[in-house]
């Protein structure tokens, strides 16, 4: 059987070149900028990158802007944290399982993580309960993690709760990590937001929203069914005009409604459709959370 890592691993290769590879390789390491850190080498100068970290005396050697890159000088913990509910078996929006798409990018982040000396720790479950898994390093402990993620996601799986898994978070996780947390679309709250700010309050965090099969108007699948309760959904409801645009303002509604709660509790958010967009999307994530810092 193929490891899962080794399908990630495959994949990246395809979906990115090693340039892109290595930017994202970068932007991970930005994570960490304010730690203690060490000078590790000098990389081409990328627009948007802060002109700060420009060596100028090895670009007038080398003809073309380079900065510098530094490493942090102890290992730090990476904590993914990941909705095993039943919601996660469901099709997402380029037809994929939810499920198969998680475990690309939390499998990505484990493997960088993995590149810089830094430990992969687990938080994942459903709302019937949560397990935890603590922080190791090495491939072989990756490939733990996955199979745990992969084992525990299906249609018997207890319904989608990722509220149950940050509160134990918050509860028993002690010290300062990068949070990454995996979950398909949530709706705001007064209480997931302020639970977000407290964790906010103490750790690093990125969330990476898995976009949903697009059940009415353009794009819809046709028949299909709820994952939460086994509900048949009708396709030709699906095609009516009225339905669709109430299909289409509710969802932007919850959007909206997702977007503005995160950015109030300071936490850089992403979306991913499939697979083959999730190192594009780490990088922007990465990216945006470099400069909102």
């Amino acid at each position: 059987m193929t490891s899962l890592l080794t399908r990630v691993k495959s994949k990246m290769a395809v979906f990115a070149h090693r340039k892109a590879r290595g930017m994202l390789d970068g932007e991970y390491a930005s994570v960490f900028r304010g730690h203690s850190l060490d000078f590790d080498d000098l990389r081409a100068y990328i627009p948007g990158d802060d002109v700060r970290a420009i060596d100028w005396k090895a670009t007038a050697r080398h003809g073309s802007p380079l900065i510098k890159r530094h490493v942090a000088a102890r290992r730090q913990t990476v904590l993914l944290v990941a909705d095993t509910g039943r919601n996660m078996a469901a099709e997402a929006r380029d037809g994929e399982a939810k499920k198969d798409i998680a475990l690309m990018a939390l499998g990505v982040m484990g493997y960088l993580a993995n590149r810089h000396g830094d430990v992969v720790g687990l938080v994942c479950g459903d709302a019937d309960g949560t397990r935890a898994t603590p922080a190791k390093a090495g491939e072989a402990h990756l490939e733990r993690v996955l199979r745990t993620i992969d084992s525990a996601t299906g249609l018997d799986s207890g319904p989608s709760r990722i509220e149950a898994q940050l509160e134990h978070v918050a509860r028993t996780v002690k010290g300062r990590f990068l949070i990454f947390v995996v979950a398909d679309e949530l709706a705001a709250g007064p209480e997931l937001e302020q639970l977000l700010r407290r964790l906010r309050a103490q750790h690093e965090i990125l969330w990476l929203t898995i976009r949903d099969a697009v059940l009415a108007g353009d794009g819809c699948a046709g028949e299909a069914f709820s994952v939460a309760d086994s509900g048949t959904l009708l396709g030709h409801l699906a095609s009516s005009t009225a339905v669709t645009e109430a299909y289409v303002r509710a969802a932007g509604e919850r959007d909206s409604g997702r977007q503005d709660m995160f950015r109030r509790a300071g936490i850089t958010e992403g979306h991913v459709t499939g697979s083959s967009k999730v190192i594009t999307e780490l990088f922007a994530l990465l990216e945006r959370h470099r400069h909102a810092r």
